[in-house]
């Protein structure tokens, strides 16, 4: 009995211990793909923004611009860095939050930009896991300074 009981502790203690190494890694990837998606935007590079996006992507902007798909947002960024060659835009996240079944993700935080309508607010990203790899689905972003 006592061999059983502590095969059983053993295992829950190895699923949590996964669990939460999990957790950590989706949200040390969900950064890392901030960091490199905010990298693109620096250089102007909208193949390098949207490669952190699902295909379904939806997208609303600062002035309530919303762009759905991919494509879409792919075109949006190529043409917004031609109008205007000298914008940024940085994202930086104040939270992140993984669920407990490690398909979806919630993060949050502060936008600022340079050379653009507004300098900056808060948004929110949702990520879901497509084909083992957090992708984010949504952006909200709302502006808050002028």
């Amino acid at each position: 009995m006592g061999r059983i009981l502590f095969i059983c502790c053993t295992i829950c203690c190895c699923y949590l211990c996964q669990a939460q190494t999990s957790a950590v890694t989706a949200e040390k990837n969900i950064r890392a793909a901030r960091a490199a998606s905010n990298a693109a935007i620096a250089q102007h590079d909208a193949e390098g923004i949207v490669k952190y996006v699902s295909d379904d992507f939806i997208m609303v902007t600062g002035n309530a611009q919303q762009f759905i798909g991919k494509d879409a947002v792919l075109t949006r960024w190529r043409a917004f860095f031609e109008k205007n060659p000298q914008v940024l835009y940085v994202r930086t996240p104040t939270q992140i939050t993984i669920s407990k079944n490690d398909t979806l993700a919630w993060e949050t935080g502060r936008w600022k930009a340079t050379n653009s309508y507004s300098a900056g607010g808060n948004y929110s990203a949702m990520w879901c896991k497509r084909n083992g790899v957090l992708l984010t689905r949504t952006e909200l972003f709302v502006s808050l300074e002028k």
